[in-house]
């Protein structure tokens, strides 16, 4: 047994990059698969965050023993880059004017990456630790594309590419986190209201009673585009 084990392992070990090819079968639980992994996955984490994703506990949700997992996948890590990958699948333009016009095409890309990590919230805090699975670098392949036909040179698209990951990821967690009733966040603009001598130009915008997250962050999008559109 100790060998058949060893040689599991070692088949496994040289499958480690291919991020959806199953990394054996298990002998006696055909119905377990890593799509299905991956799946339960997503909702664990989506239930209890980053902190309550365990084998143990994904093991149970699945009916099956810790060990079985791991003919599946490598470990809680790789678990964890591909529910990640998993939840920023792209697929893409749904309308032709937005596949035909850049804008609309980067701004449908960019809002639909917010959108799916805002269904998943902890996908935000992650993204930024896990290596770059083929659905996230898809997305920057697209986004490199749209950029390009729409004039960016190839000396500034890096600076665009981040500066667009930046304003996403900066909305995503902001929106995630930022979470007052109407009742706190009129307590709040009161008492910014008793201060406005100190702070007149964001007492007068009523800034803290602004809750249109969405338009806001169209907006600011655009704002970002405009400074990238062709000159």
């Amino acid at each position: 047994m100790a060998a058949k084990h060893t040689g599991a392992r070692s088949e496994r070990s040289q499958r480690t990059s291919e991020w959806l090819q199953p990394a054996g079968e298990p002998r006696s639980e055909p119905p377990l698969s890593r799509e299905r992994i991956v799946a339960a996955a997503v909702e664990l984490l989506d239930a209890h965050g980053v902190d309550g994703l365990t084998m143990r506990r994904l093991a149970d949700g699945l009916g099956s023993g810790v060990m079985s997992l791991y003919w599946h996948v490598d470990n809680k890590e790789n678990v964890f880059d591909l529910a990640l990958d998993s939840v920023l699948e792209y697929r893409g333009p749904q309308t032709a004017q937005q596949a035909q016009d850049w804008r609309a095409e980067a701004v449908h890309m960019l809002e639909d990456w917010r959108a799916s990590m805002l269904r998943h919230p902890w996908s935000a805090s992650l993204l930024p630790r896990r290596a770059l699975g083929p659905n996230i670098l898809s997305r920057l392949e697209v986004l490199s594309k749209t950029l390009s036909r729409a004039g960016v040179a190839d000396a500034d698209l890096n600076v665009a590419i981040w500066s667009l990951w930046n304003y996403v990821m900066g909305a995503t967690v902001t929106r995630a986190s930022f979470d007052l009733s109407d009742e706190d966040r009129a307590a709040a603009q009161q008492r910014l209201t008793s201060l406005s001598e100190r702070y007149p130009t964001i007492e007068r915008s009523r800034l803290l009673l602004d809750n249109d997250w969405d338009g806001a962050f169209r907006q600011g999008l655009g704002f970002l585009l405009d400074g990238l559109s062709p000159r």
